[in-house]
């Protein structure tokens, strides 16, 4: 049961990495980054 809960384990995080370069790859970043200052904007106040 401990080899199956480690391959599950690796398999997640190797598709975990593969989807964060995805969306690097795809410029999401720079997308959820923006959206982020805004949204940080207007709650303070200043935007």
């Amino acid at each position: 049961m401990m080899i199956k809960s480690k391959y599950i384990r690796a398999s997640l995080f190797c598709l975990s990495i593969f989807f964060i370069a995805y969306g690097a790859y795809r410029g999401e970043a720079d997308s959820v980054l923006s959206k982020a200052i805004r949204i940080c904007l207007e709650c303070i106040g200043i935007g």
